[in-house]
């Protein structure tokens, strides 16, 4: 792929100095990332920016961003992006969630999808799927970073390359410091319950734009059927898999994971109404 051509720039909103990534241009596209993973301009951006504006923040609380005392919950960060995305001027904006970014997104979505075009959610955690005894999200706080990697990813040494995680390689100091204050930030905003908000599933009927769910075919961390289940309950969306790919498809299969969200950005219009549950 080309030379990486992102840029890093502050952004003030909310009272949040917002680290953000950008590059590209065409319409807006807004890409939340995931947890356990240190943000940065990646091939895959590189290649959306081709036909995108693309726009990566660092969650308040990770990366260089601030985080105001006022946010603990995931809906701080649902209504801090619904200002984000207000603020484009070139809204409606694509928003592509990935992991702990799909969650937000589709808290996001319930709100309100008035500046939203598609939404695509990529391996997202935030739902609750099966009965309250039964863990659906690998608690990556309990396991090391080799077992980590085994289970989020289709080929480990691959990982051990491409993903920098605590712990594992030769990581800077701020590397070090910035992973560790995003571990701090995900358990502030998903420690309990973990990783998923239970109210969540049922709400997702009202999201009303075309919406792709992608999924990794060997992620373990939240599997296939987690992601049909999302699918599932989003009227109209499509479920689609990458072959040969974990938790992190775009790092791992980047070239077919920018084909299947360019394909699909570049159909659709806003899904059918589904009829409100009686």
């Amino acid at each position: 792929m080309a030379t990486p051509r992102g840029e890093e720039t502050t952004v003030e909103l909310d009272g949040v100095s917002l680290q953000v990534f950008t590059g590209g241009s065409g319409p807006p596209l807004l890409v939340l990332h995931d947890y356990e993973y240190l943000n940065a301009w990646q091939p895959f951006l590189d290649a959306l920016a081709a036909d995108y504006r693309v726009l990566v923040p660092s969650h308040p609380g990770f990366g260089r961003s601030s985080l105001p005392p006022t946010f603990d919950a995931i809906d701080d960060l649902a209504y801090f992006y619904l200002d984000l995305l207000r603020a484009q001027p070139d809204a409606p904006a694509h928003v592509l969630g990935l992991g702990f970014g799909g969650w937000i997104a589709a808290e996001v979505a319930i709100r309100s999808t008035q500046h939203i075009a598609h939404l695509v959610l990529v391996d997202a955690v935030g739902i609750k799927v099966s009965d309250p005894t039964t863990r659906d999200i690998v608690d990556h706080f309990v396991i090391g970073p080799e077992e980590y990697l085994r289970l989020s990813w289709h080929d480990p040494a691959l990982g051990a390359q491409r993903h920098k995680l605590a712990g594992l390689g030769e990581l800077t100091d701020d590397e070090l410091v910035t992973l560790l204050r995003n571990r701090q930030s995900t358990a502030l905003y998903g420690w309990k319950p973990f990783l998923h908000n239970p109210k969540l599933r049922p709400w997702l009927r009202r999201i009303d734009v075309p919406t792709l769910v992608l999924w990794g075919e060997s992620d373990r961390v939240v599997t296939p059927a987690y992601g049909r289940a999302w699918a599932e309950a989003i009227p109209g969306a499509q479920f689609a898999t990458i072959a040969a790919a974990g938790h992190y498809p775009y790092l791992e299969q980047p070239e077919s994971f920018v084909a299947a969200v360019a394909a699909f950005l570049a159909t659709g219009d806003r899904a059918p109404a589904r009829p409100a549950a009686r």
